[in-house]
């Protein structure tokens, strides 16, 4: 990172001086999933890396991950990391030189060794509403069906719209839409960024105000995950750092990880840096939408992953310490 700023502790980043091509490997092998999302995203990770290192060869291995294999169980009661243990392992055992994931599917710690290296310049974070004739989620009819894998909007939807049935909606971007056309659902609510990634923005009919439905923590985001004593490859990867998001990410991480929670639990958190101030806001759903603890908190970026612990604790003790043990229960 640049400028005097302090680099955040979580972050892995290289020394001065270690993006000397010549004397880096030919050839880097960047682990990702094989569905066209992340395809695109290792994709925006290898032609910012090419860039700066014309003379390098990249390859992408496309692991299948829990997730991917898993389609018909419901997210919260696999556990975080589904979308990356096996590219983990994979980045454990050398068999690649660097991950690359959507922010929002690492866990919030990492498995022993690994870090998070970069984070790319972050998109839209919010989500979005995609429905036949592109409605808003006014517009829907009572009793329409939504679809969504995540406890997260189910909360904030059901709040919302206590009308809607809810349900449970997998598979990857394209599979969902179809979905919809054939009337098997009334309309998802997935990632604006992703929508937007894929050239699919033209179905969205409403992107959700963060202060209407708080996205996940690392939404929109790219991370680069690596191994911690490769300072070859953090050599490499400085060049894709993006500082401002790269920072809130962290914050967003470090609120998430207070809370013990992931995609499992239905928590939202957005951010904002503006005059050197990292604001934070956070929200707890209960699982029928009937209660949430919201609160914003700012505080220097310099101190941001501190902002995000301490407003999680502000959480708790207003009463979401109570909601979510009232949801771990019932997910157990």
């Amino acid at each position: 990172m640049g400028g005097q700023s302090r680099v955040p502790p979580t972050l892995v980043l290289p020394r001065e001086g270690g993006g000397n091509e010549s004397r880096m490997r030919s050839l880097i092998k960047i682990g990702t999933r094989g569905s066209q999302l992340a395809l695109y995203q290792a994709e925006l990770v290898r032609a910012k890396l090419k860039e700066s290192f014309p003379l390098m060869r990249f390859e992408f291995i496309k692991i299948r991950t829990k997730g991917d294999m898993i389609r018909h169980a419901n997210l919260g009661a696999i556990g975080p990391g589904i979308f990356t243990r096996e590219i983990e392992t994979a980045l454990l055992k050398k068999e690649i030189d660097l991950a690359v994931h959507s922010a929002k599917d690492l866990a919030t710690d990492l498995p022993a060794g690994l870090a998070i290296g970069a984070i790319l310049d972050r998109e839209d974070p919010r989500d979005c509403l995609v429905a036949r004739a592109r409605k808003t989620l006014k517009e829907l009819a009572s009793g329409a069906r939504i679809g969504t894998s995540s406890l997260r909007r189910r909360a904030q939807l059901k709040r919302l719209r206590p009308d809607l049935e809810i349900c449970e909606m997998r598979g990857n971007v394209d599979t969902r839409v179809k979905k919809i056309e054939e009337g098997n659902y009334d309309g998802m609510v997935l990632a604006h960024a992703g929508m937007r990634r894929l050239g699919l923005g033209n179905l969205v009919g409403q992107v959700f105000d963060e202060e209407v439905l708080l996205p996940q923590a690392g939404q929109g985001a790219i991370a680069i995950e690596l191994c911690k004593d490769d300072a070859e490859i953090q050599g490499l990867i400085r060049v894709t750092n993006h500082e401002a998001s790269c920072r809130r990410i962290l914050a967003e991480r470090s609120f998430l990880r207070r809370l013990q929670g992931g995609c499992q639990v239905p928590v939202g958190v957005a951010s904002r840096i503006k005059d050197g101030l990292m604001t934070l806001t956070g929200g707890i759903f209960s699982w029928d939408g009937g209660r949430e603890v919201r609160q914003t908190l700012s505080g220097s970026i310099l101190e941001g992953e501190d902002v995000g612990t301490r407003l999680a604790e502000r959480l708790l003790e207003m009463g979401g310490e109570e909601i979510l043990d009232e949801i771990r229960k019932g997910v157990k």
